[in-house]
């Protein structure tokens, strides 16, 4: 069903319509350019994404600039600490692409990070609020994004695990995730500096709707307390358990789609595709929210 929005959204001249994702996760804004929202239709966009966690726009007119002023309605961006990622006049533009310097497909992943479940950000002590992704590219096949749901997953626990997780903390450290997905060391001495390892709690409280939802993810090492190969065999199997447990939506990209999703109760990863033979450009912004509670 495709239901009529908020009447404020009016004032962003658009027939904009608001229509459930398939399975229930997220939701599409269908008529609508983000480059037209004003101070008096973002309100609705913002309640709309609290409410559906992801949001789906498709074929957006978004070049870099705006891109990045349409991701600071939302608050302050992040600059990713890994710059060589900023391929663009924009740094808070994170660029993912497999192209060589001609343009054509190196054969290369821009960042295997992304092929696991992860929460963006959460390697940082304000960790992300929302994150945008822009294709600019996409392969003929393969290369989506899925998303699981972080408050079903806690939801589908028992309440022993809940007060278990409960009392638990993580820690979180990109330089770890990036070296053993890559198998290589992608940071420099000054990135894993500037990137220390940062501890939030296992289980967090959304700050706008007060749900309950796991705080895991690809980035988080080991378990505060416990004896590093038992936190790292804790840490992979609650991760693969809140992934079954979860709501997930898988997307099929379009090019000139736009997603945007709340990191704080959301995981996402990538799915694969050749790299050698598919060009695939996606350009990302993270906005930072608050520390986890």
């Amino acid at each position: 069903m495709v239901r009529s929005l908020n009447p404020a959204i009016a004032t962003a001249r658009s027939a904009a319509r608001l229509r459930p994702l398939d399975g229930g996760l997220g939701a599409e804004f269908v008529g609508f350019q983000v480059t037209a929202i004003d101070d008096a239709s973002f309100p609705a966009v913002y309640g709309a994404f609290l409410k559906h966690q992801l949001l789906l726009f498709r074929d957006q007119d978004l070049p870099p600039a705006e891109q990045v002023a349409f991701a600071r309605r939302f608050g302050e961006v992040q600059v990713h600490v890994m710059n060589q990622y900023h391929a663009t006049a924009y740094p808070e533009l994170y660029t993912l692409s497999n192209l060589d310097p001609e343009g054509r497909p190196s054969g290369k992943h821009p960042d295997r990070g992304t092929l696991a479940w992860h929460t963006d950000g959460s390697w940082r002590r304000v960790t992300g609020q929302a994150t945008m992704l822009y294709a600019e590219q996409i392969p003929s096949d393969g290369g989506g994004t899925s998303f699981a749901d972080m408050y079903s997953a806690y939801d589908a626990l028992t309440s022993a695990e809940q007060a278990g997780l409960c009392r638990l903390r993580a820690i979180h450290n990109l330089n770890f995730s990036r070296s053993r997905r890559h198998g290589e060391e992608p940071m420099t001495e000054a990135q894993r500096m500037a990137a220390p390892p940062v501890d939030h709690p296992v289980v967090r409280t959304h700050p706008e709707t007060g749900r309950k939802c796991v705080f895991l993810g690809d980035h988080a090492e080991t378990i505060e307390g416990m004896a590093e190969a038992q936190g790292r065999a804790f840490v992979e199997a609650l991760n693969e358990r809140i992934v079954a447990l979860a709501r997930i939506y898988r997307h099929r990209w379009r090019q000139r789609d736009l997603m945007v999703w709340d990191n704080r109760c959301l995981m996402h990863k990538a799915e694969g595709y050749d790299t050698a033979r598919e060009p695939r450009v996606i350009r990302r912004c993270t906005v930072l929210g608050e520390i986890p509670r």
